[in-house]
């Protein structure tokens, strides 16, 4: 298998050079091009798009699971990790893969699942089997409470309860998503090595990192005490509202957490490969935790993917994260687990050009930024009829709290099922006209692919974005930013009114502006239009 030279000289994040001035692009599996016309995104379909990530500009490809599931959660419920699922192709295809993306220039991340199995897995099924079993300590198994119900009062991610009785032993096991997912025992030393031998697996095939899915949620207070509730839960309630009612000071997060990410370190070290976690921390402080020396590379920063439109407290999170830690952190404000950021600031125009301008300002605070597959075409939430729902969140619990929106299969041209499939996708959902669809936007030079195109570019020939120092200029504004990195200047106007910076005697010139103006000049005093982010660097 081909595989990409591993420099060795130190930079931002060690040894692991190749992360500097990095951008990477999340791939959904299972909706971003199927190869073999079964409605399902697959392997070699990736492979396929790979020169058109090539072309972006990206330089690090994250794909979603694709190992053996019952796909009860959509490839989250892992039953074999070192298996692919057939739906998504071969071992082969997955080599193929690797090498094509290293030809190409491009780093491999492959989701890890950690914090639960399928319960098809045949460590749960052996833990069933035999409570007596070593398997069994693999797992969260409890007695009951006094009166003959959970062992305490945790909620799931997916709704209700965190526990499910085995009837045949009488006990409860842990899992704070689907039952069909059960929680693995992170303090069990067993647990650890089969996770060592799982990465060096895939490390030993050419993989170049792991995105660690609930990386904040392996370990558990070890005496398993109920959470503070910190809210009313109303009647009507979804599973994800009754989940964040609760203050989750003793099933996540917890403190030695880090202790795991330090042995992994040990693990990725020789192959030069990045660490990087899917974390749900939002103290500053506390996810700062995870990319502490000797623990992982990046962690993703998932709170502004939640939020609506909020221009000041945007900034507060961004800006005041950056200025903790700002080589640590990966900046999303979309994934496959949260609405497209096109709808979630207002839709239409106006949301497209809230998220690049957002988009924008992270591009300037360090790190590693990820973009979501569709994002760089501004697309917003597909649209999807309730019957045609898949996710979980939605079909158990009879709510609209699901996740389908943002799943919809990847808009290559205008063909039937936008190029995605021959058939039709395993997710049902309305076709993207041409003016969101890939080819539709290549042929316009104005449409957000090439302003995307152009502000990963700019990242790459501008260093001073994302290597010099990050300075936080007072702006007087809550909803405008001032950031100084080296010779760069970034303006991010968040606010519904034009924002007047004096920019001295010198003249400037603008790299990227969210909203048009790349190349101007500028000098004196300088109105940013409301709602965008310029970069500037002094003029030649």
């Amino acid at each position: 298998m081909a595989a990409l030279t591993k420099p060795g000289s130190p930079g931002q994040h060690g040894g692991k050079k190749w992360l500097d001035g990095a951008v990477g692009y999340e791939v959904y599996v299972r909706s971003f091009a199927d190869s073999n016309g079964d409605g399902i995104g697959d392997i070699p379909g990736i492979t396929g798009r790979l020169d058109y990530l090539k072309w972006l500009g990206v330089d690090i490809v994250w794909l979603t699971p694709f190992y053996k599931s019952p796909g009860h959660d959509h490839g989250y419920d892992v039953a074999s990790y070192s298996e692919v699922n057939p739906i998504h192709g071969t071992l082969e295809d997955v080599d193929d893969l690797i090498e094509r993306a290293h030809q190409l220039g491009l780093r491999v991340v492959f989701d890890i699942v950690p914090n639960h199995t399928s319960s098809e897995h045949r460590w749960f099924q052996q833990a069933l089997a035999d409570p007596s079993s070593p398997e069994r300590d693999y797992y969260l198994f409890r007695d009951p409470a006094p009166d003959g119900g959970p062992p305490n009062n945790w909620p799931s991610h997916f709704g209700p309860s965190a526990w499910t009785l085995d009837e045949a032993s009488g006990q409860y096991y842990c899992h704070l998503f689907l039952p069909e997912q059960p929680d693995l025992n992170w303090r069990n030393p067993a647990v650890r090595a089969e996770f060592d031998a799982i990465y060096r697996f895939w490390f030993d095939r050419g993989v170049d990192g792991f995105r660690i899915d609930v990386a904040h949620g392996l370990l558990k207070h070890p005496d398993f005490p109920d959470i503070p509730q910190i809210k009313p839960i109303a009647a009507d309630a979804g599973p994800m509202e009754n989940f964040f009612s609760f203050d989750h000071i003793y099933d996540l997060d917890q403190d030695d957490n880090v202790e795991i990410f330090t042995r992994w370190q040990d693990v990725a070290a020789p192959y030069d490969a990045c660490l990087l976690a899917e974390s749900g921390v939002e103290a500053h402080d506390r996810l700062a935790r995870y990319v502490q020396p000797g623990a992982l590379d990046l962690t993703f920063f998932l709170k502004p993917g939640w939020m609506a439109w909020d221009p000041a407290k945007f900034l507060r999170e961004l800006v005041g994260l950056a200025e903790i830690e700002s080589h640590g952190i990966s900046w999303v404000i979309s994934n496959h687990d949260q609405a497209r950021p096109a709808s979630r600031f207002g839709g239409g125009p106006e949301g497209r050009n809230r998220a690049l301008a957002v988009t924008a300002l992270m591009f300037s605070l360090g790190g590693v930024p990820f973009l979501y597959q569709g994002e760089e075409l501004g697309s917003p939430n597909g649209e999807i009829a309730p019957e045609d729902r898949h996710d979980p969140i939605s079909t158990r619990n009879e709510t609209d709290e699901g996740r389908d929106v943002c799943r919809t299969p990847m808009a290559w041209n205008t063909d039937p099922f936008n190029g995605f499939s021959s058939v039709e996708p395993w997710l049902k959902a309305a076709d993207r006209p041409l003016d969101f669809t890939v080819a539709g936007q290549h042929a316009n030079a104005a449409a957000p692919l090439h302003r995307y195109r152009r502000l990963i570019a700019l990242r790459k020939h501008h260093p001073d974005l994302w290597r010099a120092e990050l300075k936080v200029i007072d702006s007087g504004r809550p909803d405008v930013a001032v950031i100084q990195r080296g010779t760069s200047l970034t303006v991010a106007n968040l606010g519904s009114q034009s924002f007047a910076i004096n920019l001295g005697s010198g003249q400037w010139q603008v790299l990227f502006a969210s909203q048009g103006g790349d190349g101007d000049l500028a000098s004196g005093i300088v109105n940013v239009s409301a709602e965008t982010t310029v970069i500037l660097v002094p003029a030649a």
